[in-house]
């Protein structure tokens, strides 16, 4: 086993919130949603979010919260009184950064769009809309409920809620989809201005409906055609791809992805939440919570349901596989001090993968040849 030290320097702090109801399932989403059945119990919701932060106080460690994305589901399904009381609620036992970025996602729709104005009041500064595609065709075997229409509706009432730092999440690689309709996606979402694109080519998951009955998917040819097509254009738009998937204007990153990304530490709230957090000892731990929303709103107290250290042996390929994806990379202290572990721990690698020109000579970061081999690069540090 690899020798660690407690973390010298605290990771900044997020927070993530999951709410699980959406309006209907997607056949390509594998995440912790659950389709409507009645009202959204918004009172007993809020209530079991609170009850279930009190234990994890703890893991604060003085530290200010610094951004908290607001994911599902479909949380712009919840009322602007329900993020108006949990962030009273959240204020009241936790300090925010001045700054804080506070996200929430939020699908196309007029359910949610006339919302927009109160998520604000509540203080929320920045969206993620989830459109995926402006093609009707698409729309439909992606089993979206909206439509182009829709999305175009819902991202400008956005615009004069007040929300000048928005996400707009797009997929590429859709069956059937040709470049010239990935492309035409991507103006569309451009003619709103946008701070930041996600655009993430298509995965067909486990314990989906897609991975029951898989649909046609463009060949490898026509993938890259149109990743590269739709870069290109990104590109001569001013926008940067300073992820895999995440293309911002200067300045506008996702901070809270960043934070995934550079292995900060997050704590989770809501069912089927994630979290990740350094402690005092010099243990790293994961924790999640009850996934079944009936079973979450039912228990009493803490609903994490399970912990797992991240073992010192593993915390280097960990960091190493979330850094390696920014086109930045992370400078060579953060890896000590956000895994405990003397830099000799990997010298060999990066000497190695040095030499071979995959990465950069005095950064923890991928050349643009060891971009192109990620995942050959990142197995030697397994």
């Amino acid at each position: 086993m690899t020798a660690t030290s407690p973390v010298a320097v605290c990771p900044p702090l997020s927070l993530y919130i999951h709410v699980p109801w959406c309006v209907r399932k997607c056949p390509y989403c594998d995440f912790n949603s659950h389709a409507i059945r009645g009202d959204i119990p918004e009172a007993a919701y809020l209530q079991a979010i609170l009850e279930d932060l009190e234990p994890d106080l703890a893991y604060l460690r003085g530290r200010p919260i610094e951004t908290v994305f607001i994911g599902g589901g479909t949380p712009s399904l919840m009322t602007g009184n329900f993020y108006q009381q949990l962030f009273t609620a959240l204020r009241q036992r936790m300090d925010f950064s001045h700054n804080a970025e506070i996200t929430l996602e939020a699908n196309p729709g007029t359910l949610e769009a006339g919302r927009f104005e109160s998520f604000r009041e509540a203080g929320i500064n920045r969206l993620s809309i989830g459109v995926q595609s402006f093609n009707p065709e698409h729309l439909k075997t992606l089993g979206r409920i909206h439509n182009a229409q829709a999305a175009h509706e819902a991202i400008e009432a956005a615009r004069a809620a007040g929300f000048d730092n928005f996400n707009i999440d797009l997929m590429h690689g859709l069956p059937g989809q040709t470049p010239e309709q990935a492309i035409g996606d991507l103006r569309e979402a451009l003619s709103h201005n946008p701070a930041h694109l996600s655009w993430y080519q298509l995965t067909i998951e486990p314990n989906t409906e897609f991975f029951s009955r898989p649909p046609p998917l463009p060949d490898d040819d026509r993938l890259w055609a149109i990743y590269q097509q739709g870069s290109e254009f990104l590109h001569a738009a001013g926008f940067t791809d300073y992820e895999v998937s995440a293309w911002s204007r200067p300045g506008r990153e996702s901070r809270h992805n960043l934070n995934y990304w550079l292995f900060g530490d997050y704590l989770a709230l809501g069912a089927g939440a994630h979290g990740k957090v350094s402690l005092e000892d010099g243990r790293i731990i994961r924790y999640w919570k009850t996934r079944q929303p009936d079973a979450y709103l039912n228990r009493i107290g803490s609903r994490t349901s399970g912990t797992e250290a991240i073992e010192p042996e593993d915390r280097a390929l960990e960091f190493m596989m979330n850094a390696l994806r920014l086109k930045q990379g992370a400078d060579e202290q953060l890896f000590s001090e956000r895994t405990g572990l003397p830099l000799s721990t990997v010298a060999v690698q990066l000497g190695s993968l040095r030499k071979q020109g995959l990465l950069t000579p005095h950064r923890i970061q991928a050349t643009e040849q060891g971009q192109r081999y990620l995942n050959s690069l990142l197995e030697q540090f397994l």
